[in-house]
């Protein structure tokens, strides 16, 4: 109910701005072309989160700096727990192409487009495009499952797994479908962005492959976390099993006593070598967890969901590729 009286005022104050902003670009709250005045043939793009951003300025290539690219969670906020200004909305309302990942987290995006008074604009669900390789999320044994809501808020299908870009395989079949859409949207690019694709995926797909051949030599095929676990992904494609404290999208930070217990038991019993955590984490968890051991030995390592990247970040370089050739060394150490 919260969200939704949020989403309605912020609607309302839409609506009262729509008309003093008129048709002109709100300037991105990331990085942006380095030109003074828009130009009339200035694409605006919006993305939700990192990875969606990242991916089109790979795309773009020298098309970005004609460009005004908006990342919208650009502090480090949770998509699980972000809700949009009225800022935020305008500058979707205003857009040629939105990206959004499409789960629960986005359920404010139906309301903002149905309001936007913008026939041009070209919307991207993640979900929807990537169809059949969409997963339900999973409660694995040992693993805390949420409180169910109820009332109004209960849930009335199925929860899908939003962390769909934590697949390298998934990753090239959302950069092939951003790369069609903005040939479609701007046709004099459409040659560019469709070489700049496909060298992208070229290195999507030679990743992927080292993903694969370290894991085929690696002597542990189970990893643990400590953790939310939003690697779900990331395991299904590799075969890898996993254990962990909470669901990808769990709003839980403290684990009960048997949770602690069974994941301190796998990691003696299977030898683990590592217990790991997400960026964002303090860890605690994963050491309590490690102290419940019987060798206390375990390290604790951080692999990163690119959940909380900042403008910060993204000005001192980073970029989606060298963030998962990261986790790749933090998987081969926690697979040994």
């Amino acid at each position: 109910m919260k969200r939704i009286i949020l989403l309605f005022s912020a609607l309302l104050l839409l609506l009262s701005l729509l008309s003093a902003c008129g048709g002109e670009n709100t300037p991105a709250s990331s990085q942006t072309s380095p030109q003074t005045e828009p130009q009339e043939d200035t694409l605006n793009i919006v993305a939700t989160i990192f990875p969606e951003y990242d991916w089109v300025r790979q795309i773009l290539g020298e098309r970005l700096y004609d460009t005004e690219l908006t990342m919208l969670l650009d502090s480090g906020a949770d998509l699980h727990n972000y809700q949009p200004t009225a800022d935020d909305i305008i500058k979707v309302s205003n857009c040629d192409l939105f990206l959004y990942v499409g789960g629960e987290s986005d359920a404010w995006v139906e309301d903002v487009l149905a309001a936007a008074d913008n026939p041009n604009l070209v919307a991207v669900n993640l979900l929807e495009v990537l169809g059949d390789r969409v997963k339900e999320e999973e409660v694995v044994e040992g693993m805390e499952a949420e409180e169910e809501e109820t009332g109004e808020a209960e849930e009335e299908g199925p929860e899908y797994d939003e962390h769909v870009w934590l697949s390298l395989k998934n990753a090239a079949v959302l950069c092939q479908y951003i790369a069609d859409c903005l040939g479609e949207i701007d046709p004099d690019g459409s040659d560019a962005y469709t070489a700049n694709a496909a060298a992208y995926i070229d290195k999507l797909n030679d990743l992927d492959a080292e993903y694969q051949a370290m894991i085929d030599n690696a002597p542990q095929k189970t990893i643990l976390f400590g953790d939310r676990f939003p690697f779900r992904y990331l395991a299904d494609d590799y075969g890898l099993t996993y254990y962990a404290a909470f669901v990808g999208c769990s709003a839980e930070t403290e684990a009960s006593f048997e949770t602690v217990v069974f994941l301190a038991n796998q990691v003696d019993k299977l030898g683990i070598p590592a217990v790991l955590k997400i960026d964002g984490s303090d860890g605690k968890l994963a050491q309590t967890i490690v102290d419940n051991t019987q060798a206390k030995s375990a390290q604790i390592l951080e692999v990163n969901s690119m959940q909380s990247v900042t403008t910060a970040d993204v000005d001192q370089g980073a970029a989606y590729l060298p963030i998962m050739e990261d986790n790749l060394y933090v998987f081969q150490s926690a697979l040994q």
